[in-house]
């Protein structure tokens, strides 16, 4: 029996004796931690944890190897989970970039083939091998700044034959790499340039075809739709997760991005497990949230990089909601997967407090994937996925340095990761 003993750990972050399904309202402000702390760690699950000053109550003695990491002057995280990325697509759309800058918006680029529609065409053109190796270098790039779970679309590739090469793609990564993944089908991302005009044929295609192929090649975990201005209507929103959900697939949603859709509103009636970029949220939508078991997820990182409204997290959180935050990792609106950096926003521009970005990005965000009772805190039972920083002097550091990789080691599922 391998045990992990991390010892002189100057704070222990975000630690709880019972597993929570989130943090909610006022107590995201609040952050259980240890202050000179160990860690004990049992093949791929926390074994136990407290104060140096009482390390000798660790179940030490029963392991046939003992490796042991001093952490004097550096902190323990629980890994970050993203609950939202569209980290497989091919190639980059910089060129966009460009045109955003000069003032195009992203309804005016998409009208002009770009956006969604461009990285359609990219996966189209490409081998199901060289799209995995593309994600893969994402994956591990994730990894080493910290990320334990990821939420993965597709949805660039808006026909059968390539939303089924996308979802192939994400069950590959899913057995080869440590990390934990989890599918959603977004085949109504966009009508694809064939459908054109033709938006109640495609939606048929999704249901009548995509849908049950899908299912049918179990590649998915849950369905996802672009509810909003300019791409799916209310009433056919309604009538893609109804057959998603007939084929047991838990709807995610993006909803209310663009103007007040409607997309929170059916969410919610669906039962889905989040909504997310929500940029327009107003008391009616926090009313039929908080009624609600969907957690509110934001992607500071799109609104950001598009210069959109940014979404009222202080209004949720103090009508007591919950809030998540996920880096929608895409070519077009946010070519990021860095989680830190993504606290970082959802302080300067949300104006949440250290503690609650925290909270958003690990124990929030692991419900937002499903993924809850694995990981996104230091709890005894769940997986062994942290990160051991640099040395830092608080842990508002870490949002603070915004340009400052202070991930130090990685260790997945008890592993340490090169």
């Amino acid at each position: 029996m391998k045990k992990l003993l991390v010892k002189n750990i100057k704070s222990l972050i975000q630690v709880e004796d019972e597993a929570k399904k989130w943090v909610a309202g006022a107590d995201m402000a609040v952050l259980p931690k240890i202050d000179d702390a160990y860690l004990l760690i049992n093949g791929d699950k926390i074994e136990d944890f407290g104060a140096m000053a009482e390390i000798e109550k660790a179940n030490i003695e029963e392991a046939d190897e003992l490796i042991e990491i001093d952490a004097t002057g550096r902190m323990v995280f629980p890994s970050f989970s993203d609950s939202h990325t569209h980290l497989v697509y091919a190639g980059s759309r910089e060129i966009e970039y460009g045109d955003k800058i000069r003032g195009l918006s992203y309804e005016e680029i998409a009208k002009r083939g770009g956006g969604i529609l461009n990285s359609a065409k990219l996966i189209n053109e490409t081998p199901e091998d060289e799209l995995y190796e593309q994600s893969m270098v994402r994956i591990n790039e994730i990894i080493r700044q910290g990320t334990a779970a990821v939420e993965i679309k597709s949805g660039y590739g808006l026909t059968s034959e390539s939303e089924l090469k996308m979802l192939r793609v994400i069950k590959r990564i899913k057995e080869t790499s440590p990390i934990i993944v989890k599918a959603t089908f977004l085949g109504a991302h966009a009508v694809s340039a064939e459908y054109r005009g033709k938006q109640d044929e495609y939606v048929n295609l999704v249901i009548n075809e995509m849908i049950p192929q899908v299912a049918a090649e179990e590649l998915a975990d849950y369905i996802d739709v672009f509810c909003d201005e300019g791409f799916f209507t209310v009433e056919e929103t309604d009538r893609i997760l109804n057959a998603g959900m007939k084929y047991g697939m838990r709807p995610k949603i993006h909803a209310n991005e663009l103007a007040p859709s409607g997309g929170i509103q059916v969410g919610v009636k669906y039962n889905a497990l989040s909504v997310d970029h929500i940029e327009y949220t107003g008391e009616k939508e926090i009313k039929v949230l908080k009624e609600s078991e969907t957690m509110p997820t934001i992607l500071p990182g799109a609104a950001f990089f598009l210069n959109m409204p940014y979404a009222p997290a202080r209004k949720m959180m103090e009508a007591g909601l919950p809030v998540a935050l996920a880096s929608d990792y895409n070519p077009g609106s946010s070519p990021t997967g860095n989680m830190k950096l993504m606290m970082t926003f959802g302080c300067v521009n949300h104006r949440m407090v250290p503690e609650e970005v925290i909270n958003a990005t690990t124990i929030n965000s692991s419900y937002a994937m499903g993924v809850q009772e694995e990981t996104g805190s230091i709890c005894r039972g769940k997986f062994a996925n942290l990160f051991i920083t640099k040395e830092i002097p608080t842990y508002d550091f870490m949002p603070y340095a915004y340009g400052s990789d202070l991930v130090d080691t990685v260790i997945l599922k008890g592993e340490l990761i090169d």
